[in-house]
């Protein structure tokens, strides 16, 4: 018996990623097989863990598998698995909604591109799993039960924006996703999924090493030229982080990271190593080639796959890798933790903390050999993951000279082409002792800002820092290779010696100096000569302990009240805007137009840097009034 069958609608973002699927924009449609045997492996593990966490559950575990059904006459395909199951509500929420961050962003992605290969590329990066089963059905069936319930779910759907659902008696525990097949098609890459043949390759090719047997009833050559069925196991089961590195060919281990990863493109590199002695794991991780669309979301999962004694433990876990690494996808099986280890118990477990140690170490002296031996390579890391792995510069001390030493950054030294702190060390002039920066939101903005004048016409290259990140561990780490970290837009920037000529000069605006200082004290604290300016009027610059104005609207950003800081407004002695409010102070200092040409001046040096006025509204009309008198 079941009850009411209800009708209810896909999220609209499933919606539309169901479209997509239904119309096939993924051209490898054989991974559909790969991600239903994913899944089906995974509900095997999360039994075998809850009975052994709970010994009151009525599992029988005995003969974890999982069954691919092939029936030519109905043209239809069953995955079955007898592992943990689901609930009505596991089924709402996993399937009848994607609650997957970024989905929005790369619907719109898909929306504005025109590439086919781009727009594959972009499935690939998001992982869609059971959606996938939509490229070679018309429609799919799942009917489910969870572990130690007794009423099972009967969900189906055509894919076409609705869904229906209903609970029913009688299922078998675990899970069946039944495909009623697409015809087969070659010219669009549709097979023939329900023979027999295709499927053993697809298994064998994708999913070979899947720790639990697939099963699959063949047919063999009989006596007399008569052929029999029989069911077989078609994948081999072994567990490749086991296997010795030698024996495993390099499309295994793609294969394995997109199990594990459900990313649909190949790692960018593969880390096999095993660690003996008193404590004994075997590990294989991967860098992925694409950053995840969740790669800054709050909610985004990060971590290994743990197994003790080649028995899955849990996914995620996070006490192995640390935030900055969480890209970072694979597998470590320890030999010497209890089967009942819980996260708690790894947060304090010293053999834990030294294995995380050793993974990070080996990532990050991956991340320097492939930053010698292959700039492509290293090239598509940095753009992906390098704002990520700049959080460890201030997050992991124990590792941030090695992290800075694989960072790269733009600079004034090339208009796209990065470059390594030590690269800069190594142009650096000999009379030259501090690493020069600027920070701000884009290159484009920083290349624009007053404050890089002087340093551009001299030729003194400097790092161009654009990244949120950036503003962080530029206050924490003191110096690199011995060389000072300076920011141009704090403190005084010689460089040049000082002459005769600077100090006539001083005594010359001496008197314009004062006053600007009282006319603007409401918003600077002093004001003086610039020496890296050429060609603009005016900007700001702090001390140099300031925080910057960047940092300052970060911090508000995340609801922390920091104190606002009065900075120092510099003038350039050679622009004719300055030279004329001297002479025209010189020649009258109680004109009361000259004291808005001084918030004028202040005014455009702070919208220079992109920064905020405090009262837009008096700017606007001071500029408008002073525009009115030139025509």
């Amino acid at each position: 018996m079941s009850t009411q069958v209800e009708t209810a609608e896909f999220q609209a973002e499933a919606q539309k990623l169901l479209q997509l699927m239904v119309h096939a924009i993924y051209s490898n449609k054989d991974t559909f097989l790969r991600e239903l045997i994913s899944n089906a492996s995974d509900a095997l593990d999360k039994l075998r863990l809850a009975s052994y966490q709970d010994k009151d559950l009525q599992v029988d575990t005995e003969d974890l598998h999982i069954s691919v059904e092939p029936d030519r006459e109905q043209r239809t395909l069953t995955i079955r698995d007898n592992g943990i199951g689901m609930s009505k509500d596991e089924v709402r929420d996993l399937i009848g909604t994607i609650a997957k961050s970024g989905t929005a962003e790369l619907l719109q992605e898909l929306k504005d591109t025109s590439d086919g290969a781009a727009a594959q590329e972009l499935i690939g990066q998001f992982g869609l799993g059971f959606y996938s089963s939509f490229m070679v059905a018309d429609k799919v069936v799942l009917l489910t039960r969870k572990a130690g319930e007794d009423s099972a779910t009967r969900w189906e759907s055509s894919g076409e924006g609705t869904y229906t659902i209903e609970t029913v008696d009688e299922a078998p525990q675990g899970t069946a996703v039944t495909l009623h097949l697409k015809a087969e098609d070659q010219e669009d890459r549709l097979l023939d999924y329900a023979d027999t043949r295709t499927l053993t390759r697809i298994i064998k090719k994708h999913s070979d090493f899947i720790a639990w047997p697939i099963r699959m009833e063949v047919d063999k050559p009989g006596a007399e030229g008569e052929s029999t069925t029989e069911v077989e196991t078609v994948n081999s089961m072994k567990a490749l982080w086991a296997r010795p590195k030698g024996e495993v060919e390099q499309a295994e281990y793609d294969e394995f990271y997109k199990h594990i990863s459900h990313d649909w493109n190949d790692p960018l590199e593969t880390i096999h190593l095993r660690a003996e002695g008193t404590f004994e794991y075997q590990a294989l991780l991967f860098i992925p080639s694409t950053a995840p669309f969740d790669l800054f979301s709050r909610d985004q999962k990060r971590g290994t796959q743990l197994y003790v004694k080649r028995v899955f433990i849990m996914d995620d876990c996070e006490e192995l890798m640390p935030e900055y690494l969480r890209f970072v996808k694979g597998v470590v099986d320890a030999q010497d933790l209890s089967l009942n280890v819980s996260r708690e118990i790894l947060q304090q477990d010293r053999r834990i903390q030294m294995v995380r140690r050793r993974l990070v170490k080996k990532v990050l002296t991956t991340v320097q050999e492939i930053q010698a031996n292959d700039a492509e390579r290293y090239t598509t890391f940095w753009d992906n993951f390098g704002q990520a792995v700049k959080e460890g510069i201030v997050g992991d001390p124990d590792n941030a000279e090695l992290v800075l030493d694989i960072s790269s950054f733009e600079s004034t030294h090339h208009e796209s082409d990065r470059t390594t702190l030590r690269q800069y060390v190594e142009r650096m002039p000999a009379d030259q002792d501090v690493i020069y920066y600027i920070t701000g939101n884009s290159r484009t903005k920083i290349e624009n800002s007053p404050h890089i004048e002087a340093f551009r016409d001299k030729g003194v290259e400097v790092l161009l820092l654009s990244d949120p990140i950036d503003e962080m561990w530029v206050e924490s780490v003191p110096e690199f290779d011995g060389k000072r970290f300076q920011s141009i837009t704090k403190g005084e920037v010689d460089l040049d010696e000082k002459t005769e000529e600077d100090s006539q000069q001083q005594e010359e605006f001496a008197g314009v100096l004062s006053w600007l200082g009282e006319a603007l004290s409401e918003d600077i604290k002093e004001v003086r000569l610039s020496s890296r300016l050429s060609s603009s009027p005016a900007c700001i610059v702090g001390d140099n302990h300031d925080m910057t104005p960047t940092l300052e609207k970060m911090y508000r950003a995340m609801g922390q009240q920091v104190p606002r800081v009065k900075r120092i407004l510099e003038i350039n002695p050679s622009h004719p805007l300055v030279t004329g409010l001297r002479s025209a102070h010189t020649a009258d200092g109680e004109r009361a137009d000259l004291a808005e040409t001084a918030q004028l001046l202040y005014g455009m040096a702070l919208l220079a840097e992109g920064g905020e006025l405090r009262d837009p509204a008096k700017f606007t009309s001071l500029l408008a009034n002073r525009l009115a008198t030139t025509l």
